[in-house]
């Protein structure tokens, strides 16, 4: 508990940072650019709001929880604080760079993926304000093109996982800008095009096309890819704490490494999260490696052997299931699953000749807990469902090895 107030107090003195640096540095690039007094003092004014608008947006997230945030930014928020800053001395600058140069529809993405689409939204476009108020002659026209763009770039890059085609939503975002740039050369500087007037534009284009290609790369080299090849780490069954459990009891180890096969036949049937739930099938009996169950007692495992903080979640919601929410169909999987397996084992250890009739032993199972009303609090369908019940049916001969 201590210490996560500590890291709470660290957050909160970081945005106090933020707040600060913001107006001391818009104060002093005013006045470096010989503002007047009353436009020093509107800027300073301004950047206050927008600093305290944004922090009070991360804030609001941060209560929220990991759902605030999207990916693993609620763990990681230095990323967005040194983005934040980064793009403040940027706009700054950029305001004695000539208007059609501005890169802002890549800063925009990064703001948002550093935290989430909306917070990106509003950073990219307080931004953008600022530079248009620090320029010698700033308007309403660079402010909605370069939004715009910010805008249309944060929706068709939002989602990324391992497997998107950066490609098109790249195309789309530079298709927008150089449109909008066009425009604004044509319907606001009404000026003349020709090979001089998108000269800029053109530098423009391939400047945000660099800071996307090198950031996007990056962002699925250290955030995206590193938590696939931690779920390919923890889910080989030779990982050290499965070993562990194998060592201090083998009849779990098995229970687990079946449940997990069984789980993901069924998650990859019907595309729900494979990883999550073989994670979840292998590592929520862990506790029996020192005799304690409560999550909060093994938690630590987790945490210790870092975890995809996706598979945390999962592992939670199973094994701490909260009655105010809706649980998810990976959670029913390994429910399933795992009572499926046990049933079984249960049955081969009292008499391993017995004959058992699988299709009635899963019928048993599933109809039981529809009467029971179990199954009211999973986010699943009748048809999901149903196809549970088949694939589960199918594997009859895989049954048959745990008689070994």
């Amino acid at each position: 508990m201590e210490k996560k107030e500590l890291s709470f107090n660290k957050i909160e003195f970081l945005y106090a940072g933020m707040f600060i640096l913001t107006g001391l540095l818009v104060g002093l690039f005013s006045f470096i650019l010989s503002k007047s007094y009353e436009a020093i003092l509107r800027n300073v004014i301004v950047s206050l709001i927008m600093a305290g608008t944004i922090i009070f947006m991360l804030l609001d997230a941060a209560g929220r929880g990991k759902s605030g945030f999207s990916y693993d930014n609620y763990d990681k928020r230095i990323r967005f604080i040194i983005a934040y800053v980064i793009t403040l001395i940027l706009s700054c600058v950029l305001s004695l760079v000539p208007d059609q140069f501005w890169p802002y529809m890549s800063f925009f993405v990064i703001l948002a993926l550093f935290s989430n689409n909306e917070i990106g939204m509003i950073s990219g476009t307080s931004f953008v304000m600022l530079t248009v108020m620090l320029e010698e002659n700033g308007s309403f026209s660079e402010l909605f093109m370069y939004v715009l763009a910010g805008a249309v770039a944060i929706a068709v890059f939002r989602d990324l996982n391992e497997n998107t085609k950066i490609a098109f939503p790249t195309f789309i975002s530079l298709t927008m800008q150089a449109v909008l740039l066009v425009a604004f050369n044509v319907l606001f500087q009404n000026r003349t095009l020709g090979i001089k007037v998108l000269l800029l534009p053109i530098l423009n284009l391939m400047l945000n096309l660099l800071i996307l290609l090198i950031f996007l790369n990056m962002f699925g080299v250290y955030v995206i890819r590193k938590s696939n090849d931690m779920y390919m780490e923890i889910n080989d069954p030779e990982f050290s704490l499965l070993q562990a459990l194998k060592e201090k009891n083998p009849e779990e180890y098995y229970r687990a490494i079946h449940t997990a096969y069984l789980s993901e036949r069924i998650a990859m049937g019907l595309g729900f999260n494979a990883r999550a739930v073989k994670s979840c099938s292998y590592y929520h009996r862990i506790g029996i490696l020192d005799g304690k169950m409560d999550y909060d007692d093994v938690s630590h495992y987790y945490t210790e052997n870092s975890f995809p903080l996706e598979a945390i979640e999962f592992l939670r919601e199973y094994m701490v299931p909260s009655k105010a929410s809706i649980r998810s169909k990976e959670s029913l999987t390994v429910q399933l699953s795992e009572t499926v397996i046990a049933t079984i084992m249960l049955l081969i250890k009292k008499d391993p000749n017995v004959n058992i009739d699988y299709d009635h032993l899963i019928d048993g199972i599933i109809d039981k807990k529809i009467e029971n009303g179990e199954l009211n609090a999973y986010d699943v369908t009748f048809r999901e469902l149903n196809e549970m019940r088949k694939i589960l049916k199918k594997e009859k001969l895989y049954y048959g090895f745990l008689r070994r």
